[in-house]
């Protein structure tokens, strides 16, 4: 089965960082892109980044982009998300998506984790 385990969530004031986690297992395709939503109670979900296995093109969405960046561990099978210089904007429950054989970005997800809480406070 495909599991998704999102870590690094936590309370971090304006202007701090934090690094997301996902560990990925359960699936061994060439061609897979893995990322993350978030998602704020009454709103859209939101994709904020994914990374493409097969060429690690990325994608950023623009509220995120030039204070974001993602990376993977293969060898952990580990998928990190940097995010720095927070706002309270970002405050969400931000979880981890892949597609299997798909590329970045992606709007839809064949399977995710559980979310990791991310509170921004002002």
């Amino acid at each position: 089965d495909v599991q998704l385990q999102a870590s690094g969530g936590g309370l971090v004031q304006a202007g701090g960082s934090l690094r997301l986690s996902c560990a990925a297992s359960g699936f061994t395709f060439d061609e897979y892109a893995i990322g993350w939503f978030r998602q704020v109670p009454g709103k859209e979900r939101e994709g904020v980044s994914c990374i493409s296995y097969n060429d690690g093109s990325t994608y950023y969405a623009g509220t995120v982009k030039g204070r974001s960046a993602i990376s993977g561990d293969n060898a952990k099978n580990t998928v990190y998300l940097q995010m720095n210089t927070l706002k309270p904007e970002d405050t969400a429950v931000y979880f981890c998506t892949v597609v299997l054989r798909g590329v970045c970005p992606y709007w839809d997800y064949d399977y995710r984790g559980q979310g990791t809480l991310v509170t921004v406070s002002s």
